[in-house]
């Protein structure tokens, strides 16, 4: 018998959590058309990988309940609280000091940073490069707006929308939301 890896049967949660956060990074650049046009339909293709996920996890309440122990837990919400806080912590520091518009590079970068410690929690080795993809795309935000006049907004709120949205739908795809698992 083949046992399922934990980071399987997580999947549908995985494409809840990451597709709901999509659609907020695609909200972040106030882009105009056409931009800003897919932007909106990419949120709500987001929204709709979320809501997905979310009926699959709801209906499969019994296998992704063994996905959770906890220490595990424990350790994910620490990890998520250190998470908050620094995102929080340094983008008011920018607001205060008049570096508002580094807000997003910041928030990409501690996000992106917060999934190399979810790796053994949530046993899913392909966090790394979703962390170092989201870290890169902080920094290119940082490098376009300091040498060019696109807005780091723009930049980081696209290219961290589309990786998380990504990373959502094909842990939607891993999940089977329409077959058997």
């Amino acid at each position: 018998m083949v046992t399922e890896s934990r980071s399987r049967r997580a999947a549908p949660l995985t494409a809840l959590y990451l597709g709901f956060f999509a659609a907020i990074w695609f909200s972040w650049p106030g882009v105009n058309p056409p931009l800003g046009t897919v932007l909106v339909v990419a949120s709500y293709l987001s929204l709709l990988v979320a809501l997905i996920g979310a009926i699959v996890a709801f209906r499969r309440s019994g296998e992704t309940a063994s996905v959770r122990d906890r220490a595990a837990s424990r350790r994910y919400g620490i990890i998520v609280a250190i998470e908050f806080a620094a995102a929080g912590v340094g983008a008011a520091v920018l607001g205060l000091t008049g570096a508002g518009e580094y807000i997003s590079v910041w928030v990409c970068l501690v996000v992106g940073a917060h999934f190399f410690p979810l790796v053994p929690v949530l046993r899913d080795r392909l966090l790394y490069p979703l962390g170092a993809a989201l870290c890169a795309v902080a920094v290119g935000g940082l490098v376009a707006a300091l040498a060019t006049d696109v807005a780091a907004d723009a930049v980081v709120g696209t290219g961290a929308g589309f990786l998380l949205f990504g990373y959502a739908a094909l842990s939607l795809l891993a999940a089977r939301p329409f077959g058997r698992s």
